[in-house]
């Protein structure tokens, strides 16, 4: 039988992820909501979608302007539920960037308004860590700040052969003083504030820290905790998938040329 499996695998294609080729926008994924045309009409009708919202991550700005904070988006779609056809479920999951800011998006009459006066340059630390794992990868200790251990279960998922973050020269180790970046999930409660801070001081610079998942880049339903700095990089989703957490690793790494809000405005403005 295991002869049959081998053999299977040289005569059929592997099933691993070509992360040039994967595309922001999953068919079967729920992704972050976003208007349709039917809010030219106006946003009361998205009144109660920001009422039932559970982080707040919608902020309705005038009659016709509303405001999505991604970086607080469960992608629980309660409130595309509740529209009445004014929002959609996009199926764009990619919700990761180097700047907090940029996964904030507003709407106008139902349509994004592009945001072109802030160019979320790199910061001196992020372009030092950019050269130095560009070409053989990064180690990474990951610190489960009073999370639900859903975003471990996905960086778990992320070591399988579809997904194969080692590939990229991607690991997980076990102490920080062998890595180059901290992982952190959960909205980082009280009691783990100091061994998020302990585990960041040891490493050498150059070095990151990842924001995994919505409560580690905003708190999700929680406050956020004391943060040793400003991440480097925010990947939201509660929890994201393994994709997305690795595209999110080949960004900061410069292999991989994105800008969160650049892509969802041409996603949208082609659809």
């Amino acid at each position: 039988m295991n002869f049959i499996y081998e053999l299977k695998s040289f005569l059929f294609p592997k099933n691993v992820l070509n992360f040039d080729t994967a595309s922001p926008v999953h068919p079967t994924s729920r992704g972050i909501p976003v208007p349709t045309s039917k809010l030219e009409q106006g946003t009361k009708t998205l009144v109660r979608s920001a009422e039932i919202c559970p982080t707040r991550a919608m902020r309705i700005l005038s009659d016709s302007e509303v405001q999505f904070d991604y970086g607080k988006c469960l992608q629980c779609g309660m409130c595309t539920e509740v529209s009445d056809g004014s929002l959609r479920d996009s199926g764009f999951i990619y919700t990761f960037a180097l700047s907090r800011d940029e996964l904030k998006v507003t709407y106008k009459s139902g349509r994004m308004q592009k945001v072109t006066d802030l160019p979320f340059p790199l910061t001196e630390n992020q372009q030092r860590f950019k050269e130095l794992t560009k070409k053989r990868g990064f180690l990474y200790r990951e610190v489960a700040a009073s999370g639900n251990n859903t975003v471990e279960s996905e960086l778990n998922a992320s070591f399988n052969s579809v997904f194969d973050s080692e590939r990229e020269g991607v690991r997980c180790v076990a102490s920080p003083k062998h890595a180059d970046a901290i992982v952190f999930s959960g909205p980082v409660g009280q009691n783990m504030a100091g061994p998020l801070e302990t585990a960041w001081d040891v490493i050498a610079e150059p070095k990151a820290l990842i924001a995994c998942g919505t409560e580690a880049v905003s708190g999700g339903l929680y406050a956020l905790g004391k943060l040793p700095k400003e991440p480097d990089l925010y990947i939201s989703g509660d929890p994201p998938r393994p994709d997305v957490i690795l595209q999110g690793f080949r960004l900061l790494m410069g292999r991989f040329s994105f800008r969160f809000q650049e892509a969802l405005h041409k996603i949208l403005e082609n659809e």
